[in-house]
């Protein structure tokens, strides 16, 4: 057998700009630059939010596995975020403040700290560096000024960004835009004639069958038409005498109700394009922000995307490596994004991906949730404290999204994080039995630390979980193991292969009990569980409603296993029905060693 060590698998990613796998090449040999877009601090984050940071922290680690010195920034928005994505709307972070009577550097401190707590309590690595919107607004400034005289126009609202400035605009998002688009343009045309009927009652009508017929249409062709598309296309429907009715046909046209219809957002008459966006928003006169700067087109604050395209430029340059978030963002913010890069570089097409500012794009899919908890527009939203106050561990919802690939829809239920605390569970019940096999230093020869593409240390100095237990390298018989899960994580992140993998090596047998957790250590480094540092106890979180103190349960376990060795069963079975009465399930003969949950 030969002691040449096998080729590293290449990493392939998915592009989402040119919709395809791609091998992963730096812009700069050995280094990996990424930038993530991150939240805007005007609430707390729902668990959809935090499925992005998960896939985001498994491209890192995965990139430090395969070697590359990494560096990942994640910005967090506190200004220039509008209500609706497509640049109208109210600020966000001005109406939290005014819905809460609470200053806006308050509102962001507030929900910057709440997000920060949900990244360490899923164990998602910290990043090179956090950059704050409002710290770099006289970037934003100068950056706007560069590009304001080719790319952009002045109105009496904002400073906007003419997509038509620069080639290929849009090619990020989805595909099914394209026929939105023409729809759009299909209603101008129809309601321009339309209103060319001298006959206001004739007129009306053509209008009215002229919309319906038309967004009838768009739903067909776009299966998956999203409602801000309707609105958008409703946005430019000018307000008609039987607007109630019009909203009612259109409503059971589209089956959706007539408030989610009426809940449109009035167009901005001054813009040039339907897709050009403000890069700076000017301050109304008469009124004042609490977040307001001056520049040369007056007193304002920055549109959205800008803060992206300067922060990651000043911190990470133009091209780096990889762009990520939600794919939410792929249809407007990006796309959005890049053209202002585009306009920055004075750069051509984007059959050149490095044009658009990065080399790839990536982005996860939705969570879905089907009881319509994960919008926040309805006040009580899916949270990661919501799923701790009902007594699950952080991890196990990590572990759920592990369990899908990150380009795929991930259906939530409640029993599907139970199923997931429970893989993991067992995976920390094994990992505890192997640590008892593995004798206690000496102090003297002891194994050297890590191995196995394990990071030597995390962003923040401190140094990784897998490197806090002295191991030695894996030996051979691992290394096809280790060589399936680079496979795997270097096949586009296929982190349900991968878990896979890690429970094929938890499972081997008369194998040396060091080497056999320096290669799961070596694997968690990638899907950050934390399985060397998290016992079975740590999951055990006592729901908020609970009647029982854990303490309290774990002494009637205790009690149990005494009734049981004494086989006094009738005792058993009150015992069971006491705690029954308090919420407390006990699992008695259980493989994970007499287990509980409330």
């Amino acid at each position: 057998m030969s002691d040449t060590p096998a080729p590293a698998a290449p990493l392939k990613l998915f592009n989402s700009l040119t919709r395809q796998l791609e091998e992963f090449q730096p812009v700069y040999t050995g280094e990996a630059r990424v930038y993530s877009c991150g939240p805007t601090v005007y609430n707390y984050p729902h668990i959809g939010n935090m499925r992005a940071y998960v896939f985001a922290d498994i491209l890192g680690r995965t990139l430090s596995f395969k070697g590359y010195k990494l560096t990942h920034v994640i910005n967090i928005t506190d200004v220039g975020h509008l209500t609706d994505d497509a640049d109208a709307g109210e600020d966000k972070m001005e109406k939290m403040a005014a819905a809460q009577k609470q200053s806006i550097w308050d509102i962001a401190e507030h929900y910057k700290q709440a997000y920060w707590a949900d990244v360490r309590a899923l164990n998602i690595r910290q990043p090179a560096q956090w950059t704050i919107a409002t710290d770099y607004v006289p970037k934003m400034i100068e950056f706007a000024k560069c590009i304001a005289d080719k790319h952009c126009y002045e109105t009496e609202k904002a400073l906007y960004f003419n997509v038509n400035t620069v080639k290929d605009y849009g090619l990020l998002a989805d595909l099914s835009r394209a026929p939105f688009l023409e729809m759009m343009r299909q209603v101008k045309a129809r309601l321009a004639s339309a209103k060319a009927i001298a006959n206001p009652s004739l007129r009306l009508q053509a209008s009215r069958d002229a919309a319906i017929a038309l967004i009838a249409g768009l739903k067909e062709k776009v299966a998956d038409a999203a409602l801000p598309h309707y609105r958008e296309m409703l946005s430019i429907w000018q307000p008609l005498e039987d607007s109630k009715d019009f909203f009612a046909d259109l409503a059971e046209v589209l089956e959706v109700s007539r408030s989610q219809l009426n809940h449109r957002i009035e167009p901005d008459v001054e813009k040039q394009n339907d897709e050009d966006f403000a890069i700076w928003r000017k301050t109304p006169p008469g009124e004042s922000r609490q977040m307001e700067w001056d520049s040369p087109w007056g007193k304002g604050a920055p549109g959205w995307h800008l803060e992206c395209s300067v922060m990651s430029r000043e911190v990470l340059g133009f091209p780096f490596d990889i762009h990520t978030g939600g794919i939410d963002h792929r249809e407007i913010h990006h796309p959005n994004e890049i053209a202002q890069n585009q306009a920055f570089c004075c750069a051509g097409g984007l059959d050149l991906t490095t044009n658009s500012g990065a080399r790839m794009w990536m982005h996860n899919n939705f969570l879905v949730e089907r009881s319509g908890k994960m919008s926040k527009s309805s006040g009580e939203f899916l949270r990661l404290q919501l799923l701790i106050d009902k007594g699950y561990h952080p991890l196990a919802y990590r572990m759920m999204c592990l369990q899908a690939h990150y380009r795929s829809e991930l259906e939530f239920s409640w029993d599907g994080l139970a199923a997931a605390l429970t893989r993991l569970k067992r995976m920390l019940m094994a990992i505890e039995q192997l640590k008892a096999r593995i004798p206690p230093p000496t102090g003297e020869g002891d194994h050297p630390q890590g191995g196995g593409g394990a990071p030597s240390v995390t962003h923040d100095g401190a140094p990784p979980p897998s490197a806090m237990v002295p191991l030695p390298v894996p030996g051979r018989k691992f290394t096809p193991f280790l060589e399936r899960f680079e496979s795997a994580v270097s096949d586009d992140l296929n982190t349900p292969v991968a878990l896979t993998v890690f429970e094929e090596v938890l499972a081997l047998k008369k194998v040396d009990p060091a080497e056999k957790l320096a290669a799961l250590a070596a694997m968690d480094a990638v899907l950050g569980l934390g399985l060397l540092e998290t016992s079975r106890a740590d999951l055990r979180i006592r729901p908020k409603d609970a009647a029982m103190s854990v303490d309290h349960i774990e002494a009637s376990i205790a009690f149990r296993r005494e009734l049981r060795a004494q086989q006094n069963y009738p005792a058993l079975d009150r015992n069971r029905d006491e705690l029954a009465d308090k919420g407390v399930e006990v699992m008695d003969g259980d493989p994970l060693g007499w287990e509980w949950k409330l």
